[in-house]
């Protein structure tokens, strides 16, 4: 969904277009609440962690997934991820096999999440979850999402969240960015994790500090070292991810010289059309193209040699909060 500029406009100064669409952003809010407040959320055999996120539009959760299973792998455990394959057709519950299933299958994010720890597709959580358990894939599950889906019973909630651009206006959609309003997040949050550099996280607590009613994590997204020199390398980048001004000024940091930076719709398919013509712009402009590995994943087959992609890890200042949090539930041993 394309963002609107005035979801970005200060919580305080929203503007005429929020003001106009706030009746309509306060029923989704009093539905939201309605659901909430149903519960009767279904509990499976092993632990559940969420990590979901109220923003409409990229926060870096997909990064953040890939972080937490690595680091419960790092307290001795083996856990599996669960998705709602947004972008892929299969509803599930099925457990992804990379050599089987591509992006139009299962999704782009679950397809990355395969090569931290077994994945698995589900429309229905519950069922997704209990098709985990079934299996004895996992001795704990990490959502990607669902941190408003009642359906399944939490055990630990982290809330991630774009720093630079925290919770928009604060109204909820179509007045704002956001899916419920960041008090009832607060209330099925344990942690917040806000997600950016060091001058976006000083902005987002200064303007949501006091909001937040949970330990506050800070992250930051870091390319891995591939031996690339980007230094003064003519780049034709694209992406089709939440922001992908974040990452062509990723790009920009590492030394690169875009030459053009193409923003396409999330989880854009990357038709052999469409590829065709930015491998020619490219050509003519002396530019290697470059991109995601969330688009790479998406790149139709024999395409992925003729473009460079550029990986990224989330780093964490403070696991304490999170590790205390999985400490209250008895989930695994201290991380090694």
């Amino acid at each position: 969904m394309r963002q609107a500029a005035f979801w970005d406009a200060p919580p305080d100064r929203p503007g005429l277009c929020a003001r106009l669409l706030s009746p309509l952003g306060a029923l989704l809010a009093a539905a939201m609440a309605r659901r909430l407040a149903r519960g009767g959320g279904r509990r499976v055999p092993v632990p559940v962690i969420c990590v979901g996120d109220i923003t409409v539009g990229g926060t870096g959760r997909a990064a953040v997934v890939q972080a937490v299973a690595m680091r419960l792998r790092a307290r001795g455990l083996a856990p599996a991820i669960l998705s709602r394959g947004r972008g892929g057709r299969l509803a599930g519950p099925v457990a992804v096999d990379p050599k089987v299933h591509g992006a139009g299958d299962v999704g782009d994010a679950p397809l990355l999440a395969a090569g931290f720890a077994p994945t698995w597709v589900a429309r229905d959580r519950v069922a997704g979850a209990r098709a985990i358990c079934a299996a004895g894939a996992a001795d704990c599950i990490v959502t990607e999402g669902g941190i408003l889906d009642p359906a399944l019973v939490r055990d630990v909630s982290v809330l991630v969240v774009d720093a630079a651009r925290g919770f928009g206006n604060g109204r909820c959609w179509p007045a704002g960015p956001l899916r419920a309003p960041v008090a009832a997040a607060m209330a099925r949050a344990d942690m917040v994790l806000s997600v950016g550099d060091a001058a976006t996280q000083a902005v987002f607590a200064g303007r949501w500090g006091g909001a937040l009613t949970v330990p506050h994590l800070r992250g930051r997204l870091v390319p891995l070292q591939t031996g690339m020199d980007w230094r003064g390398a003519r780049v034709l980048a694209f992406a089709g991810i939440g922001h992908p001004a974040r990452f062509f000024a990723t790009l920009r940091a590492l030394g690169a010289a875009p030459v053009r930076e193409v923003a396409l719709s999330d989880h854009q398919p990357l038709t052999r059309a469409l590829m065709a013509r930015l491998l020619r712009e490219a050509a003519e402009s002396g530019a290697q193209p470059v991109t995601t590995e969330k688009d790479a994943v998406r790149l139709p087959a024999g395409l992925l040699r003729q473009v460079m992609v550029v990986p990224v890890r989330l780093e964490l200042d403070n696991w304490g909060p999170f590790d205390a949090a999985l400490d209250r539930c008895g989930i695994g041993g201290g991380a090694r």
